[in-house]
């Protein structure tokens, strides 16, 4: 559905919009038309498609959305894919959703999908400074694709929580291991970073103002955020070596935790086996075992199974196998 649609004079917002008609009214240099729609059926997206002239492939990724992040020209209409981003600190997840727009020197038209990035916030925030709204739709693209940077950075911030909460519990010396917690975090990890990295080069474009519809006074605009999604990317990058780096650090101590375990298990069999040879020492059937026929007998096989057993304690304590 159509969340938000208007024309834009001199960067005022025109009172009233019509669909029919919107796309010649967008004509004059100094007129735009910014619409924004929600989760489109492609019977709500047709009368958009025909009013402005959308290629039909690029309708086609805005209503299916399931796209990585692109910049494809079709003729002088320019098709963007952005994958925000939204953050679950319960659950641990990264929810990705899809923002699709096409934009041109006359309109900018915004497909959203999932519930990330809202995009009213950016509408209000560019309505409020009509200065910069006169630049038109350049001015529009740099402030939707920071928003959607600017949610990263807070996705980073959970995900930074989250591990150094990790990092804590790994080297704690508990008796849980997260591993199942820690390779659950790095294949957040690694869909987030999928869905940030390719960005990159399509910003670099913009910044480097290979199109037209860029006005060549807004370049520094799209330098400016393509440096900040630089260090989110970055950022990003750490995340998942020192992911990568607690994993190693986790199976190692879990490695050391069983030895340690082994050492003590083996220690306790060896004091149960002293007893266990003297009693089948003097459990053989021999004839001539004079000790057997003696009162002390008993005490004194009693008193050198104790004795043995605590010998080898002290030994396995003092060597840390106990």
């Amino acid at each position: 559905m159509i969340v938000d649609a208007a024309t834009y004079t001199n960067g005022h917002r025109r009172p009233d919009f019509d669909m029919a008609g919107a796309f010649e009214r967008s004509q004059p240099a100094d007129t735009f038309s910014w619409i924004g729609l929600f989760e489109p059926t492609p019977e709500e997206f047709e009368a958009v498609r025909e009013e402005f002239h959308l290629h039909e492939l690029a309708v086609e990724d805005a209503i299916s959305a399931h796209q990585r992040p692109k910049l494809e020209p079709y003729g002088e209409t320019l098709f963007v894919v952005l994958k925000p981003a939204l953050y679950d600190d319960a659950t641990e997840s990264v929810t990705m959703g899809e923002i699709l727009i096409f934009f041109s020197d006359d309109f900018v038209i915004a497909v959203r999908h999932g519930h990330a990035s809202q995009l009213a916030q950016v509408r209000k925030r560019l309505e409020a400074d009509p200065v910069e709204m006169t630049y038109g739709p350049g001015a529009v693209l740099p402030e939707v694709i920071d928003q959607v940077v600017d949610d990263y950075a807070d996705v980073l911030t959970g995900l930074e929580d989250d591990v150094r909460q990790i990092e804590e519990q790994v080297f704690s010396f508990g008796e849980t291991t997260p591993t199942e917690r820690i390779y659950r975090l790095k294949r957040e990890v690694i869909g987030f970073r999928q869905a940030t990295q390719p960005l990159l080069e399509p910003l670099d474009r913009l910044a480097r103002g290979r199109f037209a519809a860029i006005n060549p006074e807004l370049r520094h605009y799209y330098r400016d955020v393509h440096d900040h999604l630089t260090r989110v990317v970055d950022r990003i990058m750490a995340v998942d070596d020192l992911l990568a780096s607690i994993l190693n650090a986790n199976l190692t101590q879990v490695s050391l935790r069983q030895n340690e375990d082994m050492r003590k298990i083996s220690a306790w069999v060896a004091m149960a086996a002293v007893p266990t040879m003297l009693a089948g020492v003097w459990g053989m059937n021999f004839d001539h075992m004079p000790e057997l026929d003696e009162w002390w007998g008993y005490p004194l096989a009693l008193a050198l199974m104790v004795v043995a057993i605590g010998a080898l304690y002290r030994v396995f304590k003092r060597s840390g196998w106990r």
